[in-house]
C-alpha cells in the first residue's frame, strides 16, 4: 500500500506591524511614558528667501488638501528652506527602518551625509495625516524609538529628535537617552519667520548631536 505524502507544514511567517498601526496610548506604552515634558525653542526668526514665497506661489497651482501624500511638497519647500548652509546633513523619504517588532517607510529620515542610510539616526518626521496630530505623535514617537534601537545597535547612542506636521502646523519632540521625551506647543506657517527659526534650531541639533557621536 503507497504510503500518503503529508504535505510540509510552512511555518508561521511572524508579520511586523507598521509604525502607523501603532496608537498613542500603546506609544507611551511602550516608551514607558506617563507624559511629555514641555519644551521651548528659543530661537531667531530667519527671513525666508524671495525664491521660497516665489516657489510657494507655484504650489498654489496643486491641490495641497487631498491624498495623503498631497502636503509634502509644501513641507519639503519649508524644510529645503531652513536647511539652507547645511552640509552634514541629508534627508531620505519612504526609508524603510524598523526595530525588533515594528517597521514601516519614514516620509522624511535625516542622518549624516557622509554615513548614508546608516546610523546614527537623526531626526524623524511624521506626517499628520488628515490633520490628525494625535495620531502623528504616535508614529513619530516609535519612530523615534526605532531610530534610538538602531542606533544602539550599532553603538551609536545620542538624542533623537522628532517633528510632526501637517505642512501648516508643526510640533518638535526631542527623545533622550534617559528616556525622557520632550515636546513644544503646535508652531504655525503663519508666522513662517519664526517657524524656520525653529526648524533651523532642530537641525543645528542634529548636528551637534551628530558631532557628538563622532567625537572620541
Amino acid at each position: 500500500m503507497r504510503s500518503r505524502r503529508i504535505p510540509k507544514m510552512k511555518s508561521p511567517v511572524f508579520q511586523k506591524r507598521d509604525f502607523s498601526q501603532v496608537n498613542l496610548k500603546e506609544a507611551f506604552e511602550r516608551l514607558q511614558l506617563t507624559r511629555l515634558i514641555p519644551w521651548k525653542l528659543d530661537c531667531s526668526a530667519i527671513t525666508p528667501t524671495d525664491f521660497f514665497w516665489q516657489y510657494l506661489d507655484r504650489l498654489q497651482c496643486f491641490s495641497l488638501h487631498e491624498g495623503r501624500e498631497a502636503k509634502q511638497p509644501f513641507i519639503d519647500a519649508i524644510c529645503q528652506e531652513a536647511l539652507l548652509g547645511f552640509t552634514s546633513l541629508k534627508c531620505w523619504k519612504g526609508a524603510v527602518l524598523k526595530n525588533n517588532d515594528l517597521r514601516g517607510k519614514l516620509q522624511y529620515l535625516f542622518t549624516s551625509k557622509k554615513s548614508g542610510l546608516e546610523p546614527p539616526f537623526l531626526l524623524s518626521i511624521a506626517e499628520a495625516y488628515q490633520d490628525d496630530f494625535e495620531q502623528g505623535l504616535a508614529q513619530c514617537l516609535v519612530e523615534m524609538q526605532a531610530c534610538q534601537w538602531q542606533n544602539h545597535q550599532a553603538d551609536r547612542d545620542i538624542d533623537v529628535l522628532g517633528i510632526v506636521t501637517n505642512g501648516e502646523g508643526w510640533q518638535f519632540y526631542k527623545s533622550t537617552l534617559t528616556g525622557t521625551v520632550y515636546g513644544t506647543p503646535l508652531y504655525s506657517v503663519g508666522d513662517m519667520d519664526l517657524l524656520l527659526g525653529r526648524l533651523r534650531h532642530i537641525f543645528e541639533r542634529c548636528e551637534q548631536n551628530l558631532l557628538q557621536d563622532i567625537t572620541p
